[in-house]
């Protein structure tokens, strides 16, 4: 998958007579939840079958995702506290999975919100990404004021000829709308299972590793302490199952049509090149992780997070990135009277995360034989 930090990064073969064109949607994806996903499938699903030609010349146009960096929250209402769900890293990989060719990030700022609906149609989807069709959910806003609408968008799509496509409400089994604000009312319960279940995989924080207070190594529980800065709506209080999740970006990379991709069950030609999924390459170690201040000792004012991976002493992992999945909540922070009833509870919490997430459950780790 490409991703775009600017129009100018678009390629221009794209919007031109004899480009592929593209089929494109619009929105912030934060979480990138069920009903965004509704709405991608069907953006790939549509590009599919917009193909024209056979064989190796069969062409198609793209799908392609336009998302916004900062959120325009954060942009109209600055002085409110408002945490993404996902980092733009994590939400970048989740629209690859959904089988996007390509994402556009604009820099959202108040110039851009000042654009007339009009204006962004045939500036950014027919302009810039050479839109043929367009895919979005009944509940979409663009433009000043947010004035336009999916009634606006299908009127100004036949005017320009544009084909135009409202999905309706997607929602559970129960009947209720997927949405971030219900991923970030469960979060803020410590319902991560819940959420998880909204977004269609666990919910992960990401965030730089710094040095702690060290006292995990010394208690044979060694941890891995996420930067204040960390990325993503970090749930309530308490001890969780879940994941470190180690990985980075591979290098951004074009095939020839005779790539791999052209092969067998892999994707039509784009023209004169085909794009090639990026992709992450990723390591998911079973880890316990703690949130909160831990009332146990008086030392730490601020909440962190830390994540033990279970039975390992030799992971170096202080100034990398790396992501937190939070799996099932275990129990709330406590304070106990002791490093005795501390360190029983601890065991208790690895083989429990040991037992959800299953894999299993570690010997004790000597604190001599930590060595990172």
């Amino acid at each position: 998958m490409e991703v775009w930090y600017s129009a100018q990064q678009v390629p221009a073969s794209l919007g031109a007579a004899a480009g592929p064109g593209s089929v494109v949607t619009v929105g912030v994806f934060d979480g990138v939840h069920r009903g965004h996903r509704a709405v991608l499938d069907r953006v790939v699903e549509r590009a599919h079958e917009m193909a024209e030609g056979t064989g190796q010349g069969r062409v198609r146009p793209l799908a392609v995702a336009m998302t916004f960096d900062p959120h325009p929250r954060h942009v109209h209402h600055p002085e409110q506290r408002f945490a993404l769900i996902t980092s733009l890293t994590d939400r970048l990989a989740s629209l690859e999975e959904a089988g996007l060719d390509a994402v556009l990030v604009v820099t959202y700022d108040l110039d851009f919100a000042a654009q007339k609906p009009e204006e962004f149609v045939r500036t950014w989807l027919l302009g810039t990404l050479g839109a043929r069709a367009v895919v979005v959910g009944d509940d979409v806003r663009f433009g000043r004021d947010n004035a336009g609408d999916a009634s606006y968008l299908r009127r100004i799509g036949r005017a320009v000829g544009l084909d135009v496509e409202i999905l309706g409400e997607v929602s559970s089994q129960e009947g209720r709308r997927w949405s971030s604000t219900w991923v970030r009312r469960c979060l803020e319960k410590g319902q991560v299972r819940e959420a998880a279940d909204i977004l269609g995989r666990p919910h992960r924080l990401r965030g730089r590793v710094v040095h702690g207070q060290r006292r995990g190594r010394e208690l044979g529980f060694p941890t891995a302490n996420l930067d204040a800065a960390t990325a993503g709506v970090v749930p309530a209080d308490g001890v969780y199952a879940g994941w470190l999740v180690r990985g980075r970006r591979g290098e951004d990379a074009r095939s020839s049509e005779n790539s791999e991709n052209q092969g067998s069950g892999g994707r039509e030609a784009l023209g004169a090149q085909a794009v090639r999924k990026v992709g992450y390459q990723v390591e998911r170690l079973p880890a316990a992780v703690s949130i909160g201040t831990n009332p146990t000792f008086d030392d730490v004012p601020q909440r962190t997070v830390e994540a033990h991976v279970l039975g390992r002493c030799d992971l170096d992992l202080y100034g990398e990135e790396v992501g937190v999945e939070l799996v099932e909540y275990l129990r709330p922070m406590l304070a106990f009277d002791g490093l005795d009833p501390l360190l029983v509870q601890m065991r208790q919490d690895v083989a429990q995360t040991a037992q959800i997430l299953g894999v299993p459950v570690p010997g004790p780790i000597r604190p001599e034989d930590v060595t990172a």
